[in-house]
């Protein structure tokens, strides 16, 4: 997971959308129960050390942490979904994708 923040905490889902102000940040959303999520999870975990510099990468396992699942989903207007990408640029999610949609170039594309 090298390059990819953990999201544990409401405080720190805060700080990232603060900080989409500056530069565009990724969420991705992960159920450790579902092989798609997992799937998902091996297609992109290395795009942040292969292409992407100015853009921060944060990781959530939402069985763990549903209350910050929850709380990203409200504060940015998107459906719960799991697995999920969400593209935050300017404190709003400029992407929301789901499953077989989460491709690195998908998200390269969008940042």
């Amino acid at each position: 997971m090298k390059g990819w923040k953990t999201l544990t905490s409401i405080a720190e889902v805060d700080l990232a959308v603060e900080a989409s102000h500056q530069h565009p940040i990724v969420f991705f959303k992960h159920s450790t129960r579902c092989s798609i999520s997992s799937m998902a999870w091996n297609r992109i975990v290395k795009i942040n050390e292969d292409e992407s510099k100015t853009t921060d990468f944060y990781f959530l396992d939402l069985i763990q942490y549903r209350d910050v699942s929850n709380y990203i989903a409200e504060k940015l207007s998107v459906c719960h979904e799991s697995p999920q990408i969400i593209i935050v640029k300017n404190g709003e999610a400029t992407l929301d994708i789901s499953h077989l949609e989460i491709q690195p170039k998908e998200i390269l594309d969008n940042i």
